[in-house]
């Protein structure tokens, strides 16, 4: 079991290293520096929360922590999806990093689930 939680976290790790990576192609405008500011910070947050998930002595520290995750992944959807409807950034790293937040959105509310 300690195997999937690991996998888990790399990939909250590789989300918020690929976000960087994305972020860094933006454009030095507004629109670039003020969306690529906040999907960093909120998918940087989403995988640092999920780590200190991973060290939560109770069950109800952990589903706080997981749904702070969770919060900042959605945010981190919807700023994605206004970058899709504006066609900003590189479009074939902006459709797999939608997928892959999509994805944790699913595993993240569904571990939130049954651990409740």
């Amino acid at each position: 079991m300690a195997q999937k939680k690991f996998d888990l976290e790399e990939r909250f790790v590789t989300l918020a290293a690929s976000i960087a990576s994305f972020c860094q192609g933006l454009s030095n405008d507004f629109t670039g520096q003020y969306y690529g500011n906040q999907l960093l910070r909120s998918a940087g947050g989403a995988a640092l929360n999920f780590g200190e998930a991973q060290g939560a002595n109770t069950d109800k520290d952990y589903v706080h922590r997981a749904t702070i995750s969770l919060r900042e992944l959605k945010e981190s959807r919807v700023n994605l999806k206004i970058l899709n409807k504006i066609d900003y950034g590189n479009k074939e790293m902006r459709i797999g990093l939608l997928d892959e937040v999509e994805q944790l959105i699913k595993i993240t509310a569904t571990i939130i689930k049954n651990k409740k």
